[in-house]
């Protein structure tokens, strides 16, 4: 079913009420003076509460096309709405007692948070192919300035020009990839597009092409190599509560796009099963993507001595793990991307949000500066190690069950090369995520500080938070399952 503008106004609360909070916070910003900071983080917090509740609200609603087509709500698209906003709802939190930004441009971040938050949102549920790239932009123009809001730090203003003269170049690949799309089939949205290619007459060379340079506006969100260059210098630069939104909110943005274009765009369904077009090996040159992403993103971790580069060269690899079950085009491959991200979301705001609660207190990142705090802070130390346990797929914690989910669904599609790559590459990453366990644990401390690192209480209650389903979806993991079924439902219609 589709519906016009007026009629979609309904199924488009969540979106509204995050424009209303943006509004609401540049007001309270500009009027309430020296008591602004609680105020803004209140009215972020309030409005990521009310938008979340709006979404979930959406559960159980039929598959419908909202705006003419432009997007539709299913169930794969409220998933990732509820994903984004959670994800958010906890950076804000983290950000609140953060100094950098907390000091002077607490409102302008939260502000362009939310921003970031509708654009992931409209990218989610997205249907249209110029619709993508209008929410692609608006994902990206906020993250932008998210990156270089530190003015005076230099390390602050070049990520974000790097930042942006990369996102532009993947941008003017995209649309130009998408020009070749509607000059072969004639239409941008998706449906039609599918329908056009069923009726053939579409060369495979310039299909092929065209799909190339629309990946490259989807894989620059994901840092899927070899669009990913920009992402240790734009971590390092930007305000860690920034990064650690980043690494998990914009990247499940990327790969939401990816699924949504491959599986309704480009791929029929025959007999119940998914499979590509005849003559566009898309599923082949996704594999290759993958198996060398995780790899350079793994191998260039291993020779890092600062903890925040490490865990973007890990986020790197993090993204070739889950194009694995991009791949398969089956639901089980669609099950084990949505079970792996929710993990990962997990895993990796937990490793992030302790270098934030130690950085602010010593101003270091380093891994030598770690030594002996799994004496001097074990509620830092035991959470991190939780995490990087996670991060590595050792049992029994939740990344192992990702891992696991990930590699049973291409060992079902006789992809057992790309099973083994995968592997390899879990053994590769044991190196550098035990290497911070080592440090904290086992290195001499030799000038580390010896008094203990003071960490505010909500951030001390955040990590716990996350330690502890980290650990938990390890065993119990019937909830999380459940939860990425009901999600695989992606609308296909014209």
């Amino acid at each position: 079913m589709t519906l016009t503008n007026v009629q979609s106004l309904r199924y488009f609360v969540p979106e509204t009420v995050l424009s209303l909070a943006i509004v609401a916070l540049l007001v309270v910003d500009m009027l309430a003076g020296g008591r602004r900071r609680g105020l803004n983080a209140a009215v972020a917090c309030a409005g990521l509460l009310a938008a979340f509740v709006a979404a979930l609200l959406q559960v159980g609603t039929e598959p419908v096309a909202l705006f003419e087509g432009m997007l539709v709500l299913d169930p794969f698209g409220i998933f990732f709405k509820l994903f984004f906003i959670a994800v958010t709802l906890v950076v804000v939190l983290i950000v609140h007692p953060y100094g950098e930004l907390s000091q002077r441009y607490h409102g302008e971040s939260y502000a362009m948070m939310l921003g970031t938050v509708i654009g992931m949102c409209l990218l989610a549920t997205a249907n249209n192919l110029l619709m993508m790239y209008l929410a692609l932009e608006m994902t990206s123009l906020p993250s932008y300035l998210l990156t270089s809001v530190l003015r005076r730090d230099t390390k602050s203003s070049e990520a974000g020009l790097k930042y942006v003269l990369f996102g532009a170049a993947a941008s003017g690949a995209m649309v130009y990839g998408m020009s070749l799309f509607y000059g072969m089939t004639g239409t941008l949205a998706l449906g039609e597009l599918r329908q056009a290619l069923l009726a053939g007459g579409v060369p495979t060379g310039p299909l092929l092409v065209a799909t190339v340079f629309v990946l490259a506006g989807f894989g620059f969100k994901m840092s899927m190599v070899p669009f990913h260059s920009w992402t240790p210098d734009v971590y390092e630069g930007a305000s860690t509560p920034v990064t650690a939104f980043f690494s998990v909110g914009p990247k499940a943005a990327g790969i939401a796009v990816l699924l949504r274009f491959f599986a309704s765009g480009l791929a029929t369904t025959q007999d119940g099963v998914r499979v590509p077009f005849a003559g566009l090996d898309w599923p082949f040159l996704l594999s290759l993507l993958s198996a060398v992403t995780m790899t350079l993103g793994n191998l260039a971790a291993l020779r890092q001595n600062n903890v925040k580069r490490m865990l973007a060269y890990s986020s790197i690899a993090h993204a070739g793990y889950m194009l694995m079950g991009a791949v398969l085009l089956t639901d089980s491959g669609f099950q084990a991307i949505i079970f792996y991200l929710v993990v990962y979301g997990l895993m990796n705001l937990g490793a992030f949000l302790v270098v934030i609660a130690y950085s602010a207190e010593t101003r270091r990142e380093d891994f030598e500066h770690y030594r002996g705090l799994g004496w001097r802070r074990p509620l830092l130390a035991v959470p991190m190690a939780f995490f990087m346990f996670s991060l590595t797929g050792i049992p029994p914690f939740a990344g192992f069950v990702g891992k696991v989910y990930l590699f049973k669904a291409v060992i079902e599609r006789d992809l057992y090369w790309l099973a083994f790559v995968g592997i390899l590459n879990s053994v590769v990453s044991l190196y550098y995520y035990m290497r911070i366990v080592k440090t904290m644990y086992l290195d001499d401390p030799g000038e580390a500080p010896a008094e203990p690192v003071r960490v505010p209480r909500l951030h001390t209650a955040l990590i716990l938070l996350l330690a502890v389903p980290t650990l938990v979806f390890g065993f119990r993991f019937g909830l999380l399952d459940r939860l990425s079924s009901y999600s695989l439902r992606i609308f296909t219609g014209s």
